[in-house]
């Protein structure tokens, strides 16, 4: 439980002390970062634990209640308090979130530290932090590796059989889509250094959210949930063709990703998916007619801009938190498949593979309920010389098991570009 002492105070930051903060939180600490806005957290002043994980409406609406009773009054925005957090990929599974020490937002308004600490001790924490970060920049960094040994977890031809199962299942009524994932496993001579990898993402893959939280970072391309008052947005991706370098061969592969039955059938289960666990909380939806066209460094997908805004639950107008949206609508079918209790049935049986936190929602909110969470895809656990990647495909009745496959290769060069590096 909170003590009344405890709470969080703000403070406004220069871009210069941004920088090396930003450093900082390369390194060792937390990252959430995509154009236009930025969070950098370090260390613990709380770990809320979700018992039920996400889905427990009680425990998630208290989460608000906690940072409330943390956040200064008067401070509007700036003072409120954060959680930070990657939650697994099963629903019902026991995740937590973390209130950070400090926090560091940088979005177009400004920059912005808040601290969490015992009354008085706001200053005095937050120099700590400041004085490590201008000492990072100082002193020596560990070697890099340059020696990398590379295995499946389970055999090409073990993945094939798996997705020809996941075929005929489909074919027999009982499932419309399942999403199988692989894994891969890189063994390195020396202990990988997060920042490099943080970098590297970053700038292998602008468009998307770069994320590090406890070991496990990646680049995502999905936004799961956005909040911003009563405003709410999903930007869900389904559908997926290569990119081969070359533009003119690229438009046209992806005027017949857009024309694609098969692709947009499957992208469109997705998107009602979504829209159908939102609308009890919505005042107005706003779909698109379609699907539009986002490329990234060596695919392309279907993407739908989703738009609602918040009428409150029924019965009691509540307006759910971004992490309560979170749980309207996790796993959609771009990650399970659907229908998809019927999926995560399937995949408990048959996957074989420990997610973890990989496709579950990674992000932060506030104590007034804004905030954002986009899915741990293009993603990998890091335990020092040591990575776990993660890629999955969705299976339909006319999925080829070969070119599923290639699929998964695909999506595993997002982190392996930037972790290999001999």
């Amino acid at each position: 439980m909170t003590t009344p002492s405890v709470r969080a105070e703000a403070r406004d930051l220069d871009e210069a002390t941004f920088s090396y903060l930003r450093s900082h939180a390369f390194s060792c600490g937390t990252v959430i970062e995509r154009d236009g806005c930025s969070i950098l957290a370090f260390g613990r002043a709380e770990v809320i634990h979700l018992t039920n994980g996400l889905r427990d409406p009680t425990a998630l609406e208290q989460v608000t209640e906690h940072l409330a009773a943390l956040s200064a009054p008067g401070e509007g925005g700036s003072g409120l308090a954060m959680v930070v957090g990657a939650l697994p990929f099963l629903p019902d599974r026991a995740g937590e979130l973390v209130v950070p020490e400090v926090t560091v937002t940088r979005v177009p308004t400004g920059i912005k530290a808040v601290t969490v600490a015992a009354t008085g001790g706001h200053g005095a924490v937050f120099e700590r932090l400041a004085s490590a970060a201008r000492g990072t920049s100082t002193t020596g960094k560990t070697q890099p590796p340059d020696g990398f040994r590379l295995d499946s977890a389970r055999s090409h031809e073990d993945f094939l059989a798996r997705v020809a199962l996941a075929v005929g299942e489909v074919r027999s009524g009982r499932l419309d889509k399942v999403v199988l994932a692989r894994e891969v496993v890189i063994e390195a001579n020396r202990a990988f250094r997060q920042g490099d990898l943080l970098e590297r993402l970053r700038s292998l893959h602008p468009s998307c959210t770069t994320f590090c939280v406890d070991g496990f970072l990646g680049a995502s391309p999905e936004l799961l949930i956005r909040r911003t008052g009563t405003k709410l947005v999903s930007e869900p991706l389904a559908g997926t063709a290569a990119r081969s370098g070359d533009p003119e061969v690229d438009r046209r592969i992806e005027a017949e990703l857009l024309s694609s039955e098969k692709e947009r059938e499957e992208h469109r289960a997705v998107v009602d998916s979504i829209a159908a666990g939102l609308s009890p909380v919505l005042a107005s939806l706003d779909l698109p007619d379609g699907p539009e066209i986002v490329e990234l460094r060596n695919v392309s997908h279907l993407r739908t801009r989703i738009h609602g805004v918040l009428a409150g639950a029924p019965g009691t107008g509540h307006l759910p938190s971004a992490l309560e949206a979170v749980a309207l609508i996790h796993p959609t079918p771009a990650v399970s498949g659907y229908p998809i209790d019927t999926a995560l049935e399937y995949l408990a049986k048959s996957e074989d593979l420990e997610r973890g936190r990989y496709a579950g929602p990674v992000g932060w909110m506030r104590a007034d309920g804004d905030g954002e969470f986009h899915l741990g895809i293009r993603s990998a656990v890091v335990e020092g010389s040591s990575a776990r990647l993660f890629a999955g495909v969705g299976i339909v009745a006319d999925s080829d098991p070969a070119m599923e496959l290639r699929e998964t290769q695909l999506k595993l060069q997002a982190v392996l570009a930037a972790a290999v590096r001999p």
